[in-house]
């Protein structure tokens, strides 16, 4: 071992001339791997660390539509301290009645905050509100034009501002909401009268457990006791759920799309180490002569490579490491918790091993070459066929394979989706090996053309030591890469533009009494004459029983049955909603009187094999009521309307406290005179523009588009090295062509002509093929891993396609110019 260690470190010391496209390819793919792995690390822990804060207490108990009962109150006081807090959303106003906006209404106790701290900005009269008084967010307060000292009304009340929020602890938790906080003790959100039967508020109670007690048996005995309660019971150890699924799975794609950039890395290894193995056959073929032996060529090159890999791979480590760090100072408002610096080893080790792995398989076959072909045949010439490398060698290159697909399943928060990756990524590889053997074949076997070009350029594709297989691999996976990713992109920054319908609605009006329906009707009437408006009866209520089957039995729901996760919305109605397609089943008569009667989306009813004449038990304020399914309906979500999941027959819920929901189409022009009536006339209403929920959305599909295109942007850079190389690694043969031809009288621009006819042929080959496979993959991943519509811009990715070929063009015939430079002479004697 000595001798080969000498030998490689002697040549290392001539530089790195030859192994830079190996350094760069693995430092780009461990760099993307670390990087993700470390960010995703880091908010995950602040979510866990922050937990207690984030949910506002070791244990949260949350039910909706109405507050706990004496008995239910003093269970949760046995466990530990518990604060009150009422949620609902609210119209705030200005006391002239000129504008209104959204707001998150928070009613808290004197126990809130039980962990973290709530405080106000600097200049703020009083630390917290008390009475008539509010803390409103910044952005609420430069919207309605108020600072601190000024009053808004929030329902019937008119609150005084007492200070703007600069630290709220568990707003995280909270989920995805529409407004700014606005912030009232107990006797101010009562002072509202927005708490009243049927209107949609969330009563939730936090319970701070004595020090040292664990949270699970709490959980437990809660969740057993008053298991048909209709609560929603949660600890600190996934105090933002939503938040933590988003993240790990956002962090699973990223990590796949950072393992395709280091696979496509791979190629460039191996053309790396191919092109650098070339360049030193006259040294492999002195040393054989000197009497060294295969073993001894193999291991010191071995060696060399692994030392710069090492090297690579520590660079991209560290760099990877760093990324949580920059993020933060970048975009640290962005991020949903601010993420824990730290340096967390297991993304980095397994950031490590696929590197490593990864340059293994993709470095030994061309090594092996260097190691079976005899002295004598390296001064012959590179055109000779080479031999097949040792079965030991092979297999060993298989069992590395191995490893990779075994640790990225292993380490994979969905192993089904990592091993279907994995498969994908071996199948495009073995297809577009065989796509690259086809084109030679049938290249070989075309009638040769009249034209000097292009009989020049076919025999290119099919010539001894042709670059075909290679080029087509390399550019097959650079070309589906880039479609994959754009078909990402146009469909994360389409979202909007395709789901919304071109007459949606301008309003939702929420939290309209029973006994006002007729004089809100009136009035929306009087201030949108041209408006559309549509009302429909709202209840909150959480399905307890599918079937017989009780919800809260059932160890973990099945995959697509979201609709048993706590409350949900219910309806009653005589007529199909529109948007709803009956198929399967029939909908009941206008005058129904008779037992009660659902019908239930038909997406939801497969998720838990529910069919027409099964039961479903629905809990609304704590009393049961068990339906029979009378159909099932296919609703379009995109017409913007209420869809409602479940609608019952009339005569089941009319006693029941409840309100109605509202939506109304205007223009444009209308929409601030008819939310200012709104906002005067019923102050309870609360009333959503499209426009605003549009720009929350899109800001969150931005964020995440932006988090995709960082990961895409660090594939494409070796995407583009995997072709350079695939050009290093033919040099020495597109020398040699070049020289003969010179030698035969061809010129410069005639050679170049035709190796720019060769690229052209390959790449609208491989653009036609990539299109397919890119749509394939992209879609599987907006559609079944990001569970978003199917809207992607076929004009974007056609051109994102086009440029990539352009690209391949330039680079190709770039690579070229050094080849038609070589002077023959010289050329001649070192081939």
């Amino acid at each position: 071992m000595n001798l080969p260690l000498r030998l490689a470190l002697r040549d290392l010391r001539g530089g790195l001339t030859g192994l830079r496209l190996l350094a760069v390819c693995l430092f780009l793919g461990v760099m993307a791997l670390a990087a993700v792995g470390s960010l995703s690390s880091a908010i995950v822990t602040g979510l866990a660390e922050r937990g207690q804060s984030i949910l506002g207490g070791d244990i949260q108990v949350g039910v909706s539509q109405r507050a706990a009962t004496p008995d239910e109150l003093a269970a949760f006081r046995a466990e530990g301290e518990v604060s009150h807090i009422t949620r609902m959303r609210a119209m705030a106003a200005r006391l002239d009645g000129q504008e209104s906006v959204l707001v998150e209404l928070k009613g808290v106790d004197q126990a809130y905050p039980l962990y973290g701290n709530f405080r106000l900005q600097d200049g703020a009269l009083r630390p917290r509100p008390s009475g008539n008084e509010v803390a409103v967010g910044p952005e609420l307060a430069e919207r309605l034009r108020v600072g601190v000292g000024d009053s808004i009304r929030i329902g019937d009340a008119q609150l005084r501002i007492i200070g703007l929020i600069a630290e709220e602890p568990d707003r995280v938790g909270q989920g995805f909401t529409l407004g700014s906080t606005a912030l009232t003790d107990r006797s101010g959100i009562e002072a509202t009268g927005l708490v009243q039967p049927g209107s949609l508020y969330s009563s939730v109670y936090r319970i701070r457990l004595p020090a040292g007690a664990s949270p699970d048996p709490v959980t437990e005995r809660l969740s057993s006791r008053f298991k048909d309660a209709g609560f929603q019971v949660q600890d600190r150890s996934n105090g933002a759920p939503g938040t933590r699924r988003f993240i790990e799975r956002l962090g699973q794609f990223l990590t796949l799309v950072g393992l395709t950039a280091l696979i496509v890395a791979g190629i460039g290894v191996g053309n790396g180490v191919t092109s650098y193995l070339d360049s030193k056959r006259g040294i492999i073929a002195t040393l054989k002569l000197l009497g060294a032996t295969s073993r001894t060529i193999f291991l010191s090159y071995l060696l060399q490579i692994g030392i710069v890999a090492l090297g690579a791979i520590l660079a991209g480590l560290i760099v990877g490491a760093l990324v949580p760090w920059i993020v933060v100072q970048v975009a640290g408002s962005a991020l949903p918790v601010p993420p824990v610096l730290s340096v967390y080893p297991l993304p980095l080790l397994v950031s490590a091993a696929y590197g490593l792995l990864i340059a293994f398989v993709f470095a030994l076959l061309p090594l092996a070459r260097a190691r079976t072909v005899p002295a004598a045949s390296l001064f012959r010439g590179s055109l000779e066929q080479l031999r097949r490398p040792p079965w030991t060698l092979i297999l060993a290159v298989i069992a590395a394979a191995g490893l990779i697909a075994a640790l990225a399943i292993a380490t994979a928060r969905e192993p089904m989706f990592a091993a279907l990756f994995i498969a994908s990524a071996l199948g495009l590889l073995l297809l577009l090996t065989i796509l690259g053997w086809l084109i030679r074949w049938i290249a070989a076997r075309l009638p040769r053309p009249k034209n000097p070009l292009f009989r020049l350029a076919l025999a290119n594709l099919h010539r001894p030591a042709a670059q075909t297989g290679r080029l087509v691999v390399a550019l097959g996976l650079g070309f589906t890469l880039f479609t994959t990713l754009a078909v990402i992109e146009t469909n994360l920054t389409g979202q909007i533009r395709t789901t919304i319908p071109e007459k949606a609605p301008s309003f939702f009006m929420l939290d309209i009494p029973v006994g006002e329906v007729d004089r809100f009707r009136a009035l929306a009437t009087r201030a949108a004459p041209d408006g559309d408006l549509v009302t429909i009866p709202s209840l909150r209520g959480a399905v307890v029983a599918v079937d017989g089957r009780r919800v809260s039995e059932m160890t973990e729901l099945p995959e697509g049955a979201w609709f048993l996760r706590g409350d949900r919305g219910l309806t009653y109605a005589r007529e199909v909603p529109e948007g709803s397609r009956i198929v399967s089943g029939e909908w009941w008569p206008r005058d129904y009187s008779g037992p009660p009667l659902v019908s239930l989306d038909v997406e939801a009813a497969n998720a838990v094999g529910l069919k027409v004449g099964d039961n479903i038990t629905v809990s609304i304020l704590g009393r049961e009521i068990e339906a029979r399914i009378a159909s099932l309906r296919e609703i379009n979500w995109d017409t913007m309307g209420f869809n409602f999941v479940i609608v019952f027959a009339p005569g089941a819920l009319e006693g029941a406290p409840h309100s109605f929901m509202a939506t109304i189409s205007m223009p444009e022009a209308q929409e601030r005179p008819f939310a200012r009536a709104v906002s005067n006339a019923f102050p309870s209403v609360s009333a959503i523009r499209v426009k605003e929920v549009v720009e929350a959305v899109s800001g969150m599909l931005g964020q995440l588009s932006v988090a995709v295109r960082s990961a895409a942007s660090v594939a494409i850079l070796a995407g583009i090295a995997v072709l350079i190389g695939a050009l290093a690694a033919s040099r020495r043969a597109r020398v040699y062509d070049s020289v003969m031809l010179k030698l035969l009288g061809a010129t410069r621009s005639r050679i170049l002509a035709a190796q720019a006819l060769e690229f052209t042929v390959l790449a609208l080959i491989l653009a036609a093929v990539a299109f397919g496979l890119g749509a394939a993959s992209g879609w599987y991943v907006v559609v079944e891993v990001l569970e978003l519509e199917w809207a992607p811009d076929w004009g974007t990715v056609a051109l994102t396609l086009l440029a990539g070929a352009l690209v391949t063009l330039v680079l190709g015939l770039l690579g070229s110019l050094p080849a038609l430079a070589a002077r023959p002479a010289r050329a001649l004697r070192t081939l």
